[in-house]
């Protein structure tokens, strides 16, 4: 990605100072600097509320919904705001009209994919996970199943897994539900910002993603596309004073018009973190500005040499597929050594992370290829 050098100089400088090298965007994405001066701006202005009007909270909101709607190709009437990925795979699973049936999924899917699904058992819904083919989801076996039976009510699944780093095609799982009737829904937090999409063009009813991985924002923001088409057919499962329309006038809130917003907002139920919100709309418009494509490039390139060194080294697989095509910026892979090159990492403070037995790496566009081949350095070392 050109810029690159200055990029990282000047929105990472704690980054470019610093003695290790972090690869952990998967669990934990550093706020660039832009977003952390707009926090200590908001955070002193929050010791004096009364300096903040009113508008400034309202714009704060919509300028989120407008950039993560930019994220996703989507119209800011579509976004729903969402402290995270769960609440908006829980609105999912309570909203969607599902009749009695079978939600599919893949094994290995992230809890949140998981729980607010298996929790539906009163209603006559059962989830089913597709077993895993070579410690891989079977993206074969699940559009097979969704084609051949007649119970499946809707299916859930991650863009880009957790700890694999696989990636779904989504075209391709989301026609085969919509064939059948059923409702596709989609985690995707391990790639929103890092991959380009546009939701509108997929068969996606609900995507919901928190921001404080790969966009680079604080904890407790993120947010969930509603399909247009879907979001005034949905019932609220949860409801609150803050999806009204009478929420507009603060001064005939006790007229208790029980009328919910014609957009994605009836689905926010409570006042929102305006103040992170503020603070996540800096590093969407770093991504924005600088370009998801040009981001995509970037960490490709990256993780690519990581692949080819695996492929070099006997003694480690690559768990990752090695098709950039189906990875984003998470690359796994295990050895024979797994522990002792753990502990080599962690020596040199290289942040990364173990998950399901294998070492997790997830460069984004502030690291370099310097980094990357120091931190491979090391693993042979």
């Amino acid at each position: 990605m050109r810029h690159v050098a200055e990029l990282r100089t000047r929105e990472f400088p704690g980054l470019v100072a610093d003695s290790g090298i972090y690869l952990n965007a998967a669990s934990v994405g550093p706020m660039p600097q832009s977003a952390v001066e707009v926090a200590n701006r908001w955070s002193a202005l929050r010791a004096q509320p009364d300096r903040i009007p009113f508008q400034a909270l309202l714009d704060a909101a919509a300028t989120a919904r407008a950039q993560f709607a930019a994220l996703v190709g989507a119209e800011a009437t579509e976004i729903a705001l969402m402290p995270n990925t769960t609440y908006g795979l829980n609105l999912a699973a309570r909203a969607l009209p599902l009749r009695p049936g079978v939600i599919l999924s893949f094994d290995g899917e992230f809890p949140s994919c998981v729980y607010p699904f298996q929790a539906l058992g009163s209603r006559g819904v059962e989830l089913e996970l597709i077993p895993r083919v070579n410690g891989l989801p079977d993206e074969d076996g699940l559009v097979q199943a969704i084609e051949r039976r007649t119970d499946v009510v809707a299916v859930v699944v991650s863009w880009t897994q957790f700890a694999t780093g696989f990636v779904a095609d989504l075209e391709r799982i989301g026609r085969a539900c919509w064939a059948r009737g059923a409702f596709f829904i989609v985690d995707g937090i391990q790639s929103c910002g890092i991959r380009p999409i546009d939701l509108p063009t997929l068969p996606v009813d609900i995507f919901a993603s928190g921001a404080q991985k790969w966009q680079l924002a604080p904890w407790g923001t993120g947010f969930v596309y509603v399909r247009k088409g879907l979001v005034t057919a949905l019932d609220p499962h949860d409801v609150g004073w803050a999806c009204m329309k009478s929420t507009t006038d603060y001064t005939r809130l006790t007229e208790y018009e029980f009328d919910f917003f014609d957009d994605a907002r009836r689905f926010e139920v409570v006042t929102l973190a305006y103040h992170d919100f503020a603070v996540a709309n800096a590093s969407t418009k770093m991504l924005l500005d600088t370009g998801v494509t040009n981001v995509a490039a970037h960490i490709e390139a990256l993780g690519t040499r990581i692949v080819d060194w695996i492929a070099s080294r006997r003694d480690v697989r690559l768990v990752t597929p090695a098709d950039p095509s189906r990875r984003a910026g998470v690359v796994s892979f295990t050895s024979t050594t797994l522990d002792a090159m753990a502990a080599r990492l962690q020596a040199a403070r290289v942040s990364h992370t173990v998950r399901e037995g294998a070492i997790r790496l997830s460069p984004h566009l502030y690291n370099t290829v310097e980094e990357i081949d120091a931190v491979l350095a090391r693993l042979d070392a």
